[in-house]
């Protein structure tokens, strides 16, 4: 999946821009102009996509751009949640993933919280743990 989600940018009466995510309504942010906004939205997004994780419930697809800017997640927030939607198909508990990797259970607690900082190689260990193989794809801006 890929960890993009378009926004909508509303400028407000009284100044400034609200931005919102039709896919994730539990994000929202607002910034004095246009690009403030903007530069808000990848924090709100990352925030409100960690109580989705929090509550291990599924995370929301995001619907095609349709000419909307898109907020992205960074590379080691969508490592994350790759890793805690890996867990979900594979119905498999923090707990069992702790026991393949050889750790305990705040340890991967940790790894699917997009707001704790982890190394990308243990990340990257947990998916292989589930059968799956992180790649990197660079695209042009």
């Amino acid at each position: 999946m890929r960890y993009a989600y378009p926004y909508k940018l509303l400028p407000q009466p009284e100044g400034g821009f609200t931005v919102i995510f039709p896919d994730v309504p539990e994000a929202i942010t607002q910034g004095e102009t246009e690009e403030e906004a903007a530069a808000m939205a990848e924090d709100a997004l990352v925030t409100a996509l960690s109580f989705f994780t929090d509550r291990a419930e599924p995370l929301p697809h995001p619907s095609p751009a349709e000419d909307r800017p898109l907020a992205y997640v960074p590379p080691l927030v969508a490592a994350k949640l790759a890793l805690h939607d890996a867990m979900l198909t594979a119905g498999v508990s923090n707990v069992a993933l702790a026991r393949r990797l050889g750790t305990n259970e705040k340890t991967v607690r940790r790894l699917r919280d997009p707001l704790h900082q982890s190394r990308i190689s243990q990340v990257d260990a947990a998916l292989r743990a589930l059968g799956n193989r992180m790649t990197i794809v660079i695209e042009p801006a």
